[in-house]
């Protein structure tokens, strides 16, 4: 028979206390989380979003990135031509019709105004500085891709065609039909890498990649980097954006 010494326990006496010890700790631990997760998931939600709750908490992970982190001195990344790869056509809303480079117009609306004060056409785009980077394309799916972009940064448009626009807030833009739309806070749309972009992997843009004109905006996730761009209005006053409206994180920074 096991012995002891004055003052100990028994080892299966201990077996067990240490058992039931580990039982409650896992019990409190998982009403702990079950009751986290009831409370980051209640209140209602309108218009599709997110849990109010959940929506909070990204919206202070934003404030966070933007007040402490995001720097547009910061540049992503970029690779050698050797590492371009064959990048997915993924998403294809707001790319239903064909588009002739010749019948295409980008809207341009100013700040402080709701109609547009130009048409652009591709050309204007692209007598602009050509820049062209390669860049990890990476999508919020968990897939990324590295790609060669060319096209005019969208600081250079902005000082051409809206110099009095640089003061605004968010960016807006919207493929031709609207059906696809995109809300960017104006520093990360400033960034030295984004561009208003014609060129992938060599070769002008194909329609389902965005042709002739996408956004490419390494900062941030491919839900963000708008293909087709028919619209765009600088704002005061956060935008509307598609994958937002879905649950999806409006700032959608990397």
């Amino acid at each position: 028979m096991p012995t002891k010494t004055p003052g100990s326990i028994a080892p299966d006496a201990e077996l067990r206390r240490r058992t039931r010890r580990g039982f409650v700790a896992i019990g409190v631990g998982a009403a702990a989380a079950i009751a986290g997760w009831e409370w980051l998931t209640s209140g209602s939600a309108d218009d599709g979003d997110i849990p109010p709750h959940l929506r909070s908490i990204l919206n202070f992970n934003e404030r966070v990135v933007r007040g402490a982190v995001y720097d547009n001195s910061h540049l992503v990344k970029t690779y050698p031509a050797s590492a371009v790869g064959n990048i997915k056509a993924n998403g294809d809303i707001g790319l239903d019709d064909e588009v002739e480079d010749s019948d295409w117009r980008l809207q341009l609306v100013e700040l402080g105004s709701d109609r547009p004060a130009a048409a652009l056409d591709l050309d204007a785009v692209r007598s602009l500085p050509r820049h062209e980077e390669i860049i990890d394309f990476k999508c919020v799916e968990g897939w990324s891709t590295v790609t060669q972009f060319a096209g005019a940064r969208f600081s250079d448009f902005t000082a051409k065609f809206a110099p009095g626009s640089a003061k605004a807030q968010d960016v807006a833009m919207a493929t031709p039909d609207g059906s696809y739309y995109v809300g960017l806070d104006m520093p990360s749309a400033m960034h030295p890498q984004t561009l208003l972009a014609w060129e992938m992997n060599g070769a002008p843009l194909t329609d389902e990649h965005g042709a002739p004109l996408r956004l490419v905006i390494p900062v941030k996730y491919g839900i963000k980097n708008i293909k087709r761009i028919g619209r765009i209005a600088y704002v005061n006053g956060r935008p509307g954006d598609y994958w937002a409206e879905r649950g999806y994180d409006w700032y959608a920074g990397l």
